[in-house]
């Protein structure tokens, strides 16, 4: 076996058998947890189309061989890719088909409201008014609010000068833009998205404001990567119309949103949001309100796996292009840290820690040691490479 071929079976094979056990628990369903995987990350394949292109009795033997090895539970093949593997079935043979009809909406919207200004509400709102919907977009000072227009500005002149997007194009979508410093100017869109900082108290106070302003039916949403949206619901009158909305930054080029339902959220508000994401070209999939959703839950393990085998004396480098070249994913481990920041890697692995109680989970000693100097990755110049 190559050294190549041992980082994948180091790396990738529990991230697949992650992925075998989502899908086996319920919690999302076999194409939800494929494209959210293609679609969120980029990667070639989603990883129950990997394992069946693999064989389940091919990727649970090896699992098998790498437990006996660590002993770590994670690596312990999932019961269904056993018993898929004992059969002689693959993942595309499991129950029957889930790919649900498309949603259709069951509230109308019309105008869709943004409270945040940084680069993620500001995506949103471009995304939203380029497909036709009236934005009202909400921040602190018409300084802020200037940024929105200027980012969205700055996009779409990019997309007029490739020729992808007419000037008479470029004006109507900023038409449809209005920004306020006053919240009360939300009360009658038909839908919120709120984008500001990853603060439960701060949010919990927003919910309860757009609980008070926003008219009777109005959706309200959470782009949360990580906080319970339960408890945000819970700060409301109406939790059955508080539903996650996990967009993917940069909003206006990622086609994944995660659409995360609680158990109040009502299955008429559900089916809104997702019929909402296709009219805006968007990829929705379904999943429940828990730490990391899908894309996260099985994305950042893998990458302190990554950063484990470093710390065992493999060469960052060679990891990385071993999982370009084995995996064909689109960046190596260490150079997808240093995009997402190792400060907001950590942070989601702490959430994801202590979620699940799962020890391989903890963060890597490296991973800590990288936030605690400073080293987060691109937007500081130095993370796991050398960006100076």
């Amino acid at each position: 076996m190559t050294t190549s071929e041992q980082i994948f079976n180091t790396l990738v094979l529990p991230y697949l058998n992650h992925a075998a056990r989502m899908y086996e628990s319920g919690y999302a369903s076999k194409t939800d947890i494929d494209l959210a995987m293609r679609f969120g990350c980029g990667y070639p394949q989603g990883p129950l189309t990997v394992v069946d292109g693999l064989g389940p009795a091919v990727v649970r033997d090896q699992l098998a061989a790498r437990y006996a090895e660590t002993g770590d539970a994670l690596h312990r093949p999932a019961e269904l890719l056993e018993k898929l593997a004992d059969e002689g079935r693959s993942f595309a043979d499991d129950g029957a088909a889930d790919d649900a009809p498309p949603a259709e909406p069951r509230h109308e919207i019309g105008t869709v409201g943004v409270v945040g200004t940084g680069t993620m509400a500001s995506g949103i709102a471009q995304v939203f008014a380029q497909a036709g919907y009236d934005v009202v977009f909400v921040g602190r000072s018409q300084e802020k609010l200037d940024g929105v227009t200027g980012y969205i500005t700055k996009n779409l002149d990019k997309a007029v000068a490739k020729g992808k997007l007419a000037e008479a194009d470029k004006e109507a979508v900023l038409g449809r833009l209005r920004g306020a410093t006053g919240r009360e100017a939300l009360a009658d869109v038909d839908i919120v998205v709120e984008a500001i900082a990853e603060d439960l108290a701060i949010k919990t106070e927003l919910y309860k404001d757009l609980d008070r302003i926003c008219k009777p039916g109005a959706i309200l949403a959470t782009t949360t990567s990580s906080l319970p949206i339960t408890q945000l619901g819970d700060a409301t009158s109406r939790p059955e119309a508080v539903v996650g909305m996990h967009f993917f930054n940069p909003a206006p080029v990622m086609k994944l949103v995660e659409v995360v339902t609680t158990a109040a959220t009502a299955g008429e508000v559900d089916e809104t949001v997702k019929a909402l994401c296709a009219k805006v070209g968007k990829v929705a999939v379904s999943c429940g309100d828990r730490a990391g959703f899908i894309v996260n839950c099985l994305l950042f393990p893998y990458l302190n796996d990554a950063v484990k085998l470093h710390e065992s004396g493999v060469d960052l480098a060679t990891i990385d292009t071993a999982i370009k070249e084995q995996a064909g994913f689109p960046m190596g481990p260490f150079e997808l840290l240093d995009v997402v920041g190792n400060d907001v890697s950590l942070a989601i692995e702490k959430e994801l820690y202590t979620e699940f109680k799962e020890e391989g989970f903890a963060p890597a000693a490296l991973l800590e040691q990288k936030v605690a100097a400073g080293e987060l990755g691109r937007k500081t110049g130095r993370g796991f490479h050398d960006y100076s």
